[in-house]
């Protein structure tokens, strides 16, 4: 029962904030939800939100001492942070996405540019892209991150695990000595478990072997939940 009230809460909540927040997207011309909208109803939607989150929200939250965002702030903070990284990885091959129903960024990084063929060792040449999407982590320090690991369907189960984890760790390990405070980073590898695409092709093979960066914005309302539960 209770589970059912929550999610008839969270559907009146997307419903509402549907036929109140569409805006016309600056670089599509095309009609969307605002996320600035979205972001006024985090404080209802933020446990689900945490829930997704590797190893929960709570205590990340408090470790890394984040301050949070004003609910109406969000939406306005990710949309300039998703056009600066698009504008400072332009070029090279990182994909950078609104996820989880605009509610976080997904910074997509694939095998060809970011590691050697089965090696969890960054390419050199991928360090500057990388330093940069540390950088932007550090000028927007009100957020989580999860790191994940992905590959194709070559090779064993144990072996693509292993891959996806080490490379995943790597990311985060980076991001790390890059300045980014390591309570906000988690990693994890998914191996095979995850195809965004067909392994029976090449190229689906190919988007399949990928590390995705997720970065969630956490509200002032996120942060008091928080500090109550650890009370």
């Amino acid at each position: 029962m209770q589970k059912s009230r929550l999610l008839t809460s969270c559907v009146a909540v997307v419903s509402l904030i549907t036929v109140s927040g569409c805006v016309t997207d600056p670089n599509t011309g095309q009609q969307k939800v605002s996320r600035t909208a979205i972001g006024a109803g985090v404080g209802t939607l933020g446990g689900l939100l945490l829930g997704g989150l590797i190893g929960g929200g709570t205590g990340r939250i408090i470790g890394a001492g984040i301050g949070g965002l004003a609910g109406g702030a969000i939406g306005y903070t990710m949309d300039k942070q998703i056009k600066e990284l698009r504008e400072s990885t332009a070029g090279s091959g990182v994909d950078i996405t609104p996820t989880d129903n605009g509610q976080a960024i997904l910074v997509n990084l694939p095998e060809g540019v970011t590691f050697d063929v089965a090696s969890a060792a960054l390419q050199p040449s991928f360090r500057a892209t990388l330093d940069q999407i540390a950088q932007s982590m550090n000028q927007y320090p009100n957020s989580l991150i999860d790191v994940y690991g992905h590959t194709d369907s070559t090779g064993s189960d144990q072996y693509n695990q292993t891959l996806s984890e080490n490379r995943a760790r790597t990311v985060a390990n980076y991001l790390t000595m890059q300045g980014v405070s390591a309570a906000r980073i988690r990693s994890q590898g998914f191996g095979e478990t995850l195809p965004v695409a067909d392994n029976t092709t090449e190229e689906g093979r190919r988007r399949n072997r990928r590390v995705e960066i997720k970065i969630v914005p956490i509200s002032q309302d996120q942060v008091q939940a928080a500090r109550q539960q650890r009370q």
